[in-house]
């Protein structure tokens, strides 16, 4: 019998076995793909490219193209995650840099001479998309006091009803807006409207002692919303503050078959390995449908043209045909941001029409995956090691071939290597938000893409990891991992220095 808290990823796992993707409907529909089943020839070429290796001794076959044939070569600058696909034809670069543009307009208030570019906010967290992903890399959090947090917010919400929850999805979280800031804290505003906060970081440094005599310190982050605009927060209010993840290889996570990545939870730890990974289940506004969620930091939304048009709406306050609403994340209790000029105004229906954001969706599909560097480094194979024997890929799963697809050559039948399960995992009581999201609790996090990672400082120039940036290192992130993760986390603290420089070698070399 399947556990309550369980039981939608429990039948997706019998459907897998018994049924197929059509004895569940829904969440392993995949609509937004064209896509062209595999023969059993071509399933059985996966199974055999995406089998775990136990020899260490030599780089795997193909491992240096992340991406397959989309990867892009290493640039020694900061543009290096701002590349095309690598096999996109030529005649689609134009597309792409057209959405680029798009990206990183920046969006101006109305009325204004230029049509097409106003809308922005009332309320707003950035004036462009490239502002929060600046050269298409990871945000963080502010450096200093006088430091704005432009790449980084507090999403908020409040406990809903059971008559809240989304209907067909099974343990589904009900969570409803801050009924009067929303479901997200915008620290810009227009003239003439009050930013709805500030954002204040306050550290404690912990120190971590590590084997061989090594200490590492962590800083422990408290959030507080300052100089509240609109009167004070709902007394259940609830927090998750968020740094702006880095942008490649997106689609094709998006192209990764769904019943490959469900066929990896195993929400009864039924292997009894610790780790229990569950998808998340969130609602489609573009398909109107349950579906699985891929992207955002507890997977909570299904598609990049539903992620890429939320974010204008919420971030900038730039309305889609997704997110209709001129305000953006104004509420109602917000009247006078309501009622201010809009862009939709001067024979618009959109502030972002249907065309543009299907440019910045194309963008955002195709922006390439950098290749692996020093592949057969013997340090690096070392680390290699360490990450596969340690349990790492239990959740950072190393490989995939995505789906064929008809009209996406750039993703279709691609051997990848993005180092992640796309599944939520506890990450215990240090990490958690305390704040869930859909089906996601308040202390499970999306297991993040590992590729590229090493590429941070140089393309973001800075080397802050984990959902709100804590980590200033890649041992601090790993130092920070609890919840099913501690006992790697452990083996990692009680590792000779050797080794644990060699993990992290293989880490800068993804």
């Amino acid at each position: 019998m399947c556990r309550p808290r369980v039981k939608q990823s429990c039948l997706f796992l019998l459907a897998l076995a018994f049924g197929g993707p059509a004895a569940v409907a829904g969440p392993l529909d995949e609509p937004h793909l064209n896509i062209v089943p595999r023969t059993g020839a071509e399933a059985a070429r996966v199974r055999a490219a995406t089998a775990p290796t136990t020899q260490f001794d030599t780089a795997q076959k193909f491992e240096e193209n992340a991406a397959g044939a989309a990867t892009v070569r290493v640039t020694l600058d900061a543009n290096a995650f701002s590349r095309p696909s690598a096999n996109m034809a030529f005649e689609k670069e134009l597309d792409f840099k057209v959405g680029n543009a798009l990206f990183r307009k920046l969006w101006v208030s109305s009325p204004a001479s230029t049509l097409a570019s106003d809308g922005l906010g009332p309320l707003y967290n950035a004036r462009s998309c490239q502002r929060c992903h600046l050269k298409d890399g990871r945000g963080h959090p502010p450096e200093s006091p006088d430091d704005n947090a432009i790449s980084m917010f507090l999403r908020i919400s409040i406990p809903g009803s059971p008559e809240d929850a989304v209907a067909g999805i099974e343990d589904y979280f009900a969570t409803l807006p801050d009924p009067v800031y929303g479901t997200q804290l915008q620290d810009f505003s227009l003239a003439g409207h009050p930013a709805e906060y500030s954002l204040r970081i306050d550290y404690e440094e912990i120190e971590v002692p590590l084997a061989g005599g090594e200490t590492a310190w962590l800083r422990q982050p408290t959030y507080t919303a300052d100089n509240l605009g609109y009167g004070p927060l709902h007394p259940d209010a609830m927090f998750s503050p968020r740094v702006a993840p880095q942008m490649l290889g997106l689609g094709l996570l998006e192209a990764i078959p769904a019943a490959d990545i469900l066929s990896g939870a195993d929400p009864w730890d039924a292997d009894g390995d610790g780790i229990s990974g569950r998808p998340n289940i969130v609602w489609s506004v573009e398909y109107d449908q349950p579906m699985l969620g891929r992207f955002g930091l507890k997977a909570g939304t299904p598609t990049i043209r539903q992620q890429s048009a939320a974010a204008f709406s919420g971030d900038i306050g730039i309305s889609s045909p997704l997110f209709p609403e001129p305000w953006g994340e104004c509420t109602a209790a917000q009247d006078t941001c309501r009622a201010a000029p809009h862009g939709g105004q001067e024979n618009r229906t959109y502030e972002i029409d249907a065309e543009g954001l299907e440019f910045v969706t194309f963008y955002t599909r195709n922006l390439g995956v950098p290749a692996r560097r020093d592949v057969d480094d013997p340090q690096v194979l070392r680390g290699k090691s360490l990450f596969y024997t340690t349990g790492c890929t239990s959740c950072h799963t190393p490989s995939y071939v995505t789906h064929r697809l008809a009209d996406q050559p750039e993703q279709s039948f691609q051997l990848i290597w993005p180092y992640t399960d796309m599944l939520l995992h506890d990450m215990g009581p240090a990490l958690a938000d305390n704040r869930p999201e859909a089906r996601a609790t308040g202390t499970e996090w999306r297991t993040p893409p590992l590729w590229g990672i090493g590429l941070t400082e140089q393309v973001s120039g800075h080397s802050y990891f984990m959902h709100d940036g804590r980590a200033r290192s890649l041992l601090e992130a790993i130092l920070w991992h609890g919840g099913e993760a501690q006992p790697h986390r452990d083996a990692v603290a009680g590792m000779n220095p050797a080794d644990r420089a060699a993990l992290i070698r293989y880490l800068e070399s993804l």
